[in-house]
């Protein structure tokens, strides 16, 4: 197989990760950020600020040049924050080779629109086929070439099986699917659990409570997910089951560690970037639109909403009607 000449949009940990994951399965990668000592940092093999102590091998070739950066590619990894994707590929659109995949890497929905990643392609840049990668991944062990197994998911299997071809590694394989749409609700609404799950531990709620927070919040998941037409095996996969575990019980994840500062009732100015916030709203928002019993998402909202505490919020959850497991 021919070397794939493959540009990473983002040179945060993530995509600084999957940067260097798609060099070691043999493609010639280039890497795009905005900050010019962020560029400078990862051609001298390292990311002080989202990797710190990490080095970057092989070192990247990394620019602020967006266009230097797309020409000639024949794939576009997307790792921006979901929450900025419909900006980044309105500046990218003009520079893009015709027909190049997409492969989303960020995990959401539009907070203002309620519109997944990949219609947010569709709507940009319609001429190029979306895919998305997703699963339980952390970057630091990516970066360190620890295993890791993720999928991605393209509606068309040949796409996505061709993807996960060209990035997978001794250390990271790729699974494939065409369930796109499944494989996007797991990745987006896990980050709000995790929150949750932080918020519990943080608050000192015990273990148990942690435990019926996760299996309950999948729960939640999987409604959400088979009314939006996400196939149930996907759901219990790598994207959706895989990824609810590893975010909801480690301090690694952003959100977790947002959920445990917010149950210790510590200052949340200035923290890490939590994908979580931003879906918690809008998920509650389209569970009660589309009338889906998504308690621990609304809860969730409205704690960062301030509109109430964390103990009301237990309070109300362990009083509802009792309901048979299986609803």
């Amino acid at each position: 197989m021919s070397a794939y000449r493959v540009t990473v949009l983002g040179g945060g940990a993530w995509g600084t990760a999957l940067a260097l994951t798609a060099a070691r399965a043999g493609n010639d990668v280039r890497i795009w950020a905005r900050d010019p000592e962020m560029v400078e940092a990862l051609k001298q093999g390292k990311n002080p600020r989202y990797l710190p102590g990490i080095t970057l091998e092989p070192a990247l070739n990394a620019t602020t040049d967006l266009a230097a950066a797309l020409a000639e590619t024949d794939c576009v990894l997307v790792v921006t924050p979901a929450q900025v994707l419909r900006q980044v590929l309105a500046e990218a659109k003009p520079h893009l080779p015709a027909g190049v995949p997409l492969v989303l890497c960020a995990k959401g929905i539009e907070r203002e629109t309620g519109t997944l990643l990949s219609e947010i392609a569709d709507e940009i840049v319609p001429d190029h086929p979306v895919a998305a990668l997703s699963g339980p991944s952390f970057a630091s062990d990516v970066s360190r070439g620890l295993p890791t197994a993720v999928v991605i998911a393209a509606r068309e299997e040949e796409l996505a099986a061709e993807l996960a071809q060209r990035f997978s590694t001794e250390s990271f394989r790729c699974y494939s699917t065409d369930d796109l749409i499944g494989v996007e609700i797991g990745g987006a609404l896990k980050n709000v659990f995790a929150i949750a799950a932080g918020a519990v531990i943080g608050a000192g709620l015990g273990a148990s409570a942690q435990a019926a927070t996760v299996t309950r919040g999948f729960a939640e998941l999987r409604r959400i997910g088979a009314d939006f037409g996400a196939r149930p095996e996907t759901l219990m996969g790598l994207s959706g089951f895989g990824d609810l575990m590893l975010t909801c019980s480690s301090s690694q994840s952003r959100n977790f560690s947002y959920g445990l500062a917010l149950g210790r009732g510590e200052s949340l100015e200035g923290r890490p970037l939590a994908e979580g916030v931003a879906t918690a709203a809008i998920a509650a928002r389209i569970a009660q639109e589309r009338g889906i019993r998504a308690p621990i998402i609304t809860t969730v909202s409205q704690i960062l909403d301030r509109a109430i505490t964390l103990q009301e919020a237990v309070t109300a959850l362990m009083t509802r009607p009792l309901r048979h497991e299986a609803e």
